[in-house]
């Protein structure tokens, strides 16, 4: 049958079910190779319909048709005259929503709904991986966004303070450690201490394993040498010896001071530091009994276990609670923390900031959590992972502390700023200023691509002031604020400004853009992932940056009227650009 029989066949099937024939007319339809088309054709059709009958409004232009869509735009008279007042008056605030924080918006009396965010989390003495800073970078974010949409918001470091680790470290002191060196630099010796003993360790691991792997007993090469020292000292911390916490406490408080003042540079105060060492072992031991009575625990070869493929969790296989030597683990600790949270804060979600390599051990955390009975509390609990950082592996003998992360960041930015001697002259602080364009590198570069992407870790790149890095944000909103100082007009003129006078296509476009920002931070908070937030402003930037030219505000022919309006249109483009850094944790600069 040829296209003509193929097309009396179709029509006459379309009579049948009530459709009208011919088919209409659309562009390149090919309805006999495509049935999509035949849709398409009546909806072309329909949609011509419509743009015939849309009634006349102020707010909107006259629609247009292309094919099937029907496009709708702002009227371009009257978006500057509503968008600019409403953004003035916002200012900071704009793209925050504070409704969504409320138990119930409709009783406000209610109260706000309280998220901890536990992020960052690194081990007391050991090396700050790239791991800890990713998970800095994007929990600091995530408590941003919670407090944006009105939650109550605790942000919570997490110490690595407390296991065999530390007793490691104790043993590393007892072997390595200097007064002299400590009083000096503090992190960066025990830092030392941590990676000599642990070289040495590594060789006693290798020899355990290769007995294991022969299925040998390991029991007596467990009690000697450095691991014998390493749990005898745990177990001294975990009966509260007043020598051994005397060492802990000392440790922990050293880490602690040095870690507020780098968090500071990264514009992060956590509201508590806690730490596996500040769970109550009347918690723990009651944690154990509810496992014990609900037969969810299981004794193996001295150690008590949980085998989750008892439940229906093949995935998270069998986890030990008790070591053999009567010592706890992280997850009977982490299970007991969970408790105490949730009896100390009555918090409505915890959310673990942590690698997507302790995936499989968080979900064990949340299934013991359902195991001992409370399936209300496990619902609560979320885990937001990432992927790795590569290239800046923290390897056994080349360690970095944050600080010098940072410190390494800050000076390449330096050298990148001195280039330029003309600019360069014109800063005030130079040094402050390359460590906070130094720190925003290292932070766009990590929220560039999705959360669990990984990514490469690339100085060379991230310091770019040019193409989508965190100086090219940077430069940006110093540029506009440039503008806005030059001017010299006050707040009063630009609130005053008539924004009739506002209608250059390019204005109307970026205006456009400015309107979804409370979108696209809600679309951020449903998701977590703080590309949402980077990608709108690199788009916004190029948008305002292309227009620079066309958009002037000093000294132009269309008089003073008109450069106020357009001094106002810029000044709002900066608040939505800084309150989007604000947003992922960035200081902006001015100069």
């Amino acid at each position: 049958m040829g296209e003509h029989g193929q097309s009396i066949q179709l029509e006459s099937q379309l009579q049948k079910l009530g459709v009208s024939t011919p088919i209409p007319d659309y562009g390149n339809a090919r309805f006999l190779v495509n049935p999509i088309d035949i849709f398409r054709c009546y909806l072309t059709e329909i949609v011509d319909g419509l743009l015939q009958d849309f009634p006349a409004h102020p707010l909107f232009s006259r629609p247009v048709a292309s094919g099937i869509h029907l496009q709708i735009f702002f009227a371009p008279e009257v978006l500057p005259q509503i968008l600019l007042p409403y953004l003035l008056d916002q200012a900071s605030s704009y793209g925050h929503d504070d409704t969504l924080g409320y138990h119930n918006t409709k009783d406000q009396v209610a109260g706000r709904k309280k998220v901890i965010v536990e992020f960052s989390s690194p081990n007391i003495a050991k090396e700050f991986h790239a791991g800890h800073l990713r998970s800095t970078i994007i929990g600091a974010y995530i408590a941003n966004l919670y407090k944006s949409m009105g939650w109550d918001v605790v942000k919570m470091n997490y110490l690595g303070d407390w296991g065999k680790q530390f007793g490691l470290v104790a043993v590393g002191w007892k072997k390595f450690g200097s007064e002299d060196l400590i009083e000096r630099d503090p992190l960066g010796h025990l830092l030392d201490v941590y990676i000599r003993i642990n070289k040495l360790f590594q060789v006693e691991k290798a020899a355990i394993k290769a007995a294991k792997d022969r299925k040998e007993d390991t029991s007596q090469l467990e009690s000697q040498g450095i691991h014998g020292e390493r749990n005898a000292f745990f177990s001294r911390l975990e009966a509260r010896e007043p020598e051994a916490l005397a060492l802990w406490k000392r440790f922990r408080e050293i880490s602690i001071q040095r870690y507020i003042g780098v968090y500071a540079r990264l514009n992060i105060a956590f509201d508590i530091y806690s730490g596996e060492s500040q769970v109550d072992p009347k918690t723990i031991d009651r944690v154990q009994s509810i496992l014990t009575e609900k037969g969810v625990l299981q004794e193996d070869n001295n150690a008590l276990i949980i085998d989750f493929k008892r439940y229906g969790s093949k995935g998270l296989d069998i986890a030990i609670v008790r070591n053999r030597q009567g010592t706890t683990t992280y997850l009977l600790r982490d299970v007991a923390a969970v408790i105490e949270r949730a009896e100390k804060y009555h918090f409505d979600k915890m959310i673990y900031v942590v690698s997507s390599e302790q995936d499989v051990y968080l979900k064990r955390v949340f299934k013991t959590v359902e195991l001992m009975g409370f399936v209300d509390l496990a619902k609560k609990l979320e885990h937001v992972n990432f992927g790795k950082v590569e290239g800046m592996s923290s390897r056994l003998g080349q360690v970095e502390l944050l600080s010098g992360i940072l410190d390494r960041c800050g000076d390449a930015m330096h050298s990148v700023m001195k280039k330029n001697e003309v600019k360069y002259q014109q800063v005030d602080d130079p040094q402050k200023i390359s460590d906070t364009l130094g720190i925003t590198a290292v932070m766009v570069q990590d929220m560039s691509g999705k959360r669990i992407h990984n990514y490469p870790f690339d100085i060379d790149r991230m310091m770019q002031p040019i193409g989508d890095t965190g100086p090219y944000l940077q430069f940006s909103h110093a540029r506009l604020s440039s503008i806005l100082r030059k001017c010299g007009y006050t707040r009063g003129d630009l609130v005053a400004a008539d924004f009739s006078l506002l209608k250059e296509q390019h204005i109307i476009d970026t205006l456009r853009l400015l309107a979804q920002y409370p979108d696209v931070t809600h679309n951020a908070f449903q998701t977590l992932e703080p590309t949402t937030i980077l990608t709108y402003l690199f788009k916004l930037n190029h948008m305002i940056s292309s227009g620079y030219e066309v958009v002037r505000v000093i000294d132009i022919p269309e008089g003073p009227d008109v450069s106020r309006a357009r001094a106002a249109y810029y000044e709002c483009a900066r608040q939505v650009l800084d309150n989007g850094l604000r947003l992922l944790g960035i200081t902006p600069v001015e100069r």
